[in-house]
């Protein structure tokens, strides 16, 4: 007689929190480099030279044009017919830091073009460098303005860690899909479904509350 749900559960729960921890990991490493990143390369691409811009467009119409399972495909397969050899971990994160940078910083570029000139002049009056306007006055309005639109990037984020399982990689919908395979029922992906819903629910919070908080709208 099969076990039920709740004994199989905890029996599986092991191996379901080894791909979590996996999941999370690749979810905060790809943040905490992307984050920064996507904000020098908006700020280039806004008030940047011509040069930049050009590579930019290039650059963008690249990553936000192709799938991210494309690109994990071009690079953990590609790679080794040029006699390329990376850890897969590394492949994995480059991949992701370079598709959502493409995204996160047109968000960011977005609000940064949006700042009043005034604002800017107002500044160079007071004998602000452009630097020092970046950072004291253009970045904090912009990192408000895309509170919403960055939380739903990290929620698409988290969700397209499941993407890794595709190279074999031993995430949290790899090992759910292997219990499913091994024992023949659906009760791993039912746990996984309620852990992913969960995670986009804590970061919906987490950002309305920065949201409520820092908001320029309030």
């Amino acid at each position: 007689m099969a076990a039920g749900f709740w004994d199989y559960i905890v029996e599986s729960m092991p191996s379901i929190l080894e791909g979590l921890v996996y999941s999370v990991k690749l979810f905060f490493l790809v943040g905490i480099i992307t984050l920064p990143l996507s904000m020098l390369v908006a700020v280039a691409a806004a008030r940047g030279p011509k040069w930049f811009k050009g590579i930019y467009k290039v650059y963008s119409w690249l990553f936000q044009g192709s799938p991210l399972m494309l690109q994990l495909y071009l690079a953990y397969y590609g790679l080794p017919f040029f006699d390329v050899i990376l850890p897969v971990d590394f492949v994995v994160i480059t991949v992701f830091v370079l598709c959502f940078t493409a995204y996160q910083s047109e968000i960011f570029r977005g609000g940064i073009i949006s700042t009043d000139i005034g604002q800017y002049e107002a500044c160079q009056v007071l004998g602000m460098t452009k630097v020092q306007t970046m950072l004291r006055v253009v970045i904090p309005q912009t990192v408000r303005k895309v509170l919403p639109s960055t939380c739903s990037q990290a929620i698409v984020l988290f969700k397209d860690t499941s993407l890794v399982a595709t190279i074999g990689v031993g995430d949290l919908l790899r090992s759910a899909r292997a219990l499913v395979i091994r024992d023949l029922r659906i009760d791993a992906f039912v746990v996984v479904l309620v852990i992913y819903l969960i995670i986009s629910s804590i970061l919906v919070a987490i950002f309305n509350k920065m949201e409520k908080k820092y908001s320029i709208y309030v």
